[in-house]
């Protein structure tokens, strides 16, 4: 008999300061799907998760719309919650990281953390709002780009040259809030001792846990590991986890006008909302956060948050006295039609607009399940491949194979299914694949997964054509081998519809109603049914490509309606400048000889550029839009060559590669494309 795991599975808290859209939905869908699939194989699996309430994002965003931030907080909730339950997503609970039980979590771990000689002070220098009286976060900060002069840049980087910089480097700076000049001032912070930890880290990163089923599961995935890794070398900083007032969030204790940084207190969130959900149900809490605790916990995350959760959390939860972390798994970003979701296009999708214009949440549940593997890797949301992969497999191999059949089982029997049934070889091998199937759940291979029970939707489908039910119905005598093709129909149907459930559970429950088998488990795939059934209801409709088309012009009229405020419909025009101001450019087409991501940096990518007489390196924000920089290569580009080389603190740049960028912020930048004609070195005038 299995072992019984206990187990506790979280996804990242989404920021209650902006609508949930489908890339929040890779990550709650992965997350779903997984804790679905050990509910089915009987585990006492908790799925927790809540709202990320705390910061000055969230304090600022209530002031404008004239709310508290608890006022705002709570609405948002209440969208999220909506969101997610139309996509499927089933929480144990939902809860806030704005509760009393965070705030006791975060007080206690604070005071374990400070016994443990793991808090430190420092008096730090930041720019301050004179007028708003507060001291300003690098992103509301905006200025002069201190390298390449570009305005209305952010305090931490230029997404002009890619230069990052602290916000007083910045030229010509300014409040993002206020408009206000901001002035430099001290304050006293407190520090996490990070660095004290690395000894620790770096067992625990490279580490593993040996469940109760005997398996032994990787802290992290192999790529997240590697990264782990670079950061460890290079020697960890301590953390600020502090705030000054006016903030939204936790008071530290004894220390009056400070705050709880929101990454501190954010994922004891976790903690706080499964306590909650405890004391409602009467569960051991402490069972699952003890040191020595023998229960699992799980984190499903984005790749943009994996230093914190692969390296502050297992930190903050060792130095506490508390259990760290099973495993964190990291997912990739999603791209749609191979770009980064853009506003302007129409593909930057909310989940209530896609619910809103009828699209079956399974459809994009089954898609997504049937792209997601256990590497972080951007997966895209490739629309025509949504629509073809969802009407050939859902529709076309999986649903048509019990409305081929349950209506002669209905109309010729009565609704009874065989009891006799001897040409089982189908079944067989449709029950045999439970164990690869289940592999591939657990070890997070989606893709394997679907792609196995598409297969064995192909042979069902084979044995269909083999036996043609239709024509049987037609013949005399054929009576019974007719009952016995159909209901070995409806049993195939019955276990794929099994190895389906975690991806589709809302068709799994119609089928139960159908098939009259209530609660189907991962065990039923391997038995039969004998009994009687409903009759047939359709149970899921084909994709209307104009459903996608409405889709994305409801999200292009949303942006619209967003900025129709503006005066304009372009990007306002750079001061004007004289033909003798733009002689000063010397522009060169360039050859790219190699490209690479630059480790450290979420925008930047390094490129070796031959420019005919020479080759330079420089450095380039383009990263999000183009997540593949080995295609880059021999590929030609503008570079204003005159450029003064500048000091960066991955290396020095030694010229601008010339990009476009459009009026949305989430499109990126693009190189230009150049003439095939065109040479390393010529000028272009």
């Amino acid at each position: 008999m299995t072992t019984q795991r206990k187990i506790l599975v979280t996804s990242a808290l989404p920021y209650a300061n902006g609508d949930i859209h489908l890339g929040h939905m890779v990550e709650h869908i992965q997350t779903d799907i997984w804790v679905r699939f050990q509910k089915l194989n009987n585990h006492q699996c908790y799925y927790v998760c809540a709202d990320d309430t705390h910061g000055t994002p969230v304090m600022l965003a209530a002031q404008k719309q004239g709310l508290t931030p608890e006022e705002l907080i709570t609405q948002v909730q209440a969208s999220h919650l909506a969101d997610f339950k139309g996509f499927l997503i089933e929480y144990d609970h939902y809860y806030t990281t704005h509760s009393e039980e965070n705030r006791q979590f975060s007080e206690e771990i604070y005071k374990t953390l400070k016994a443990n000689n793991k808090i430190t002070t420092k008096t730090i220098k930041q720019l301050f709002d004179p007028e708003k009286n507060m001291f300003l976060p690098d992103r509301f900060v905006k200025g002069e780009c201190p390298k390449c002069h570009a305005k209305d840049q952010y305090g931490d980087n230029c997404e002009v040259c890619g230069t990052t910089y602290s916000p007083t480097e910045l030229i010509n700076p300014f409040s993002a809030i206020s408009g206000a000049t901001p002035v430099l001032k001290e304050s006293e912070h407190y520090f996490f001792k990070l660095g004290d930890c690395t000894e620790f880290l770096t067992a625990w990163t490279n580490g593993s846990t040996t469940l109760s089923n005997g398996q032994t599961q990787p802290h992290l995935q192999p790529e997240a590991l590697n990264k782990m890794n670079e950061w460890l070398e290079g020697g960890l900083q301590d953390w600020d986890i502090s705030r000054d007032a006016p903030y939204f969030g936790f008071e530290i204790p004894d220390a009056p006008g400070k705050y709880f940084y929101v990454w501190l207190d954010a994922p004891i969130g976790y903690m706080a909302a499964f306590k909650n959900f405890c004391t409602r149900n009467n569960i051991d809490f402490d069972e699952f956060f003890k040191v020595d605790s023998t229960t699992e916990m799980y984190h499903f995350i984005g790749k943009d948050i994996l230093y914190f959760h692969a390296l502050f959390w297992p930190a903050t939860l060792k130095f506490a006295n508390l259990r760290t972390p099973t495993a964190v798994f990291a997912h990739g970003f999603l791209t749609v039609d191979g770009h980064k979701m853009s506003k302007s296009r129409g593909t930057f999708v909310t989940a209530k607009s896609y619910l809103e214009c009828g699209l079956n949440p399974e459809w994009l549940r089954y898609y997504l399940a049937a792209k997601l593997n256990s590497k972080i890797e951007d997966i895209d949301l490739n629309l025509e491949d949504f629509i073809s992969r969802v009407n050939s497999d859902l529709i076309g191999k999986y649903i048509n194979i019990a409305a081929r059949a349950a209506g002669f089982i209905t109309k010729r029997f009565n609704g009874q299914l065989s009891t006799r049934l001897h040409d089982t070889a189908l079944l067989h091998n449709l029950s045999a694949a439970s164990d690869t199937i289940a592999q591939a759940y657990q070890s997070r291979e989606y893709g394997k997964a679907m792609r196995d029970i598409m297969a064995l939707a192909d042979q069902v489908n084979i044995f269909v054509d083999a036996n043609k039910p239709w024509e049987l119905a037609k013949q005399e005598g054929q009576e019974e081998r007719l009952h016995e093709v159909c209901s070995i129909l409806i049993n195939a149907f019955k276990i794929l519809t099994v190895y389906l459930k975690p991806v589709l559970p809302q068709v799994a429950k119609q089928v139960e109603q159908f098939l009259n088998c209530q609660n189907l488990t991962w065990a039923d795939a391997q038995t039969y049914l004998y009994g009687q059934i409903n009759p047939y209801t359709h149970l899921m409709q084909r994709i209307d490509p104009q459903l996608i088309e409405q889709l994305i012009e409801c999200n292009k009229q949303s942006i619209q309606t967003q900025t129709n405020t503006e005066p304009t419909d372009h990007e306002p025009l750079a001061p004007i400048i004289t033909i003798n101001d733009f002689a000063k450019l010397d522009l060169r087409i360039g050859t790219v000889l190699n490209c690479q991501p630059v480790e450290g940096s979420h925008k930047l990518l390094q490129f070796t550029v031959d420019l005919g007489f020479e080759q330079r390196t420089i450095f380039s924000g383009i990263k999000s839009a183009y997540p593949e920089p080995e295609k880059l290569i021999g590929r030609q580009v503008v570079v204003v060559a005159n450029l003064a080389p500048r000091k960066m603190r991955f290396g020095v740049s030694e010229g601008m590669i010339v990009c476009a960028s459009g009026q949305d912020d989430s499109e990126g930048l693009f190189l230009l494309d150049v003439d095939s004609g065109a040479k390393a070195g010529m000028r272009i005038s």
